[in-house]
């Protein structure tokens, strides 16, 4: 697929859901960048878990993230993610790390900063941006706009699958955790995970990743059409 211009492309949805997946495979087709939200808090989770400010202090996290420079450097095999300029790409993909990052995530002047800085990495277009938020705060005007689901029961199995081989113990933990974040996320006071009202809802429950890649490439080409 050939991009005739640089458009905006936003993909929501809960964990689990394929979204980090699909917007990776479409961002590289179309030659675009791959901008991860999640990663970004992901990165502020670690520093402060690093530097022991807790997860609760809202003015702690919001100096913290003042002070912080997270960069996001596109490889073939996906994003370097850089936190003050050390790679912390694999680290921010364990699970504790994951956790922090979504209670960081709820503190509205934590995500007040964050929101800037995404928008200023997308302003120019030529990006496909994923995270939960995207299509109703980030990026509004966004030219696509897709908010990916599936049953809650099927993404936890897809984490599990992610995760490899685990004990019966490790796989109710990963759904007790999945179950968690989507009440956090839903329910938060700023930016809730809901569809924005002119997103595509598309239900991945029973789509495999190169079929719902392929609905959203389908969406893409209309727009690129138009």
């Amino acid at each position: 697929m050939t991009a005739a211009r640089q458009l905006v492309i936003a993909i929501d949805g809960p964990a689990g859901s394929g979204k980090s997946t699909i917007a990776a495979r479409l961002a590289k087709k179309l030659g675009y960048v791959n901008l991860e939200s999640g990663a970004m808090y992901r990165a502020l989770a670690l520093k402060a878990m690093e530097q022991k400010v807790p997860l609760d202090d809202a003015d702690g996290l919001r100096r913290l993230a003042d002070g912080t420079v997270i960069q996001l450097e596109p490889q073939p095999e996906g994003n370097r993610v850089l936190l003050d300029e050390r790679d912390v790409s694999r680290r921010i993909r364990e699970s504790d790390v994951t956790l922090a990052a979504s209670q960081v995530s709820i503190h509205p002047a934590v995500r007040e900063i964050m929101v800037a800085r995404q928008r200023e990495m997308g302003l120019q277009g030529g990006v496909v941006m994923e995270g939960r938020d995207i299509g109703t705060a980030v990026f509004p005007n966004a030219d696509v706009k897709v908010f990916l689901d599936a049953d809650a029961r099927i993404r936890a199995e897809r984490r599990v699958a992610e995760k490899g081989t685990s004990t019966p113990e490790e796989a109710r933990r990963t759904v007790e955790d999945l179950v968690a974040r989507d009440l956090r996320d839903r329910t938060r006071a700023v930016s809730p995970l809901v569809p924005a009202a002119d997103a595509v809802i598309l239900d991945s429950t029973n789509l495999t990743i190169d079929e719902a890649l392929a609905r959203v490439e389908q969406l893409v080409a209309a727009k690129l059409r138009s």
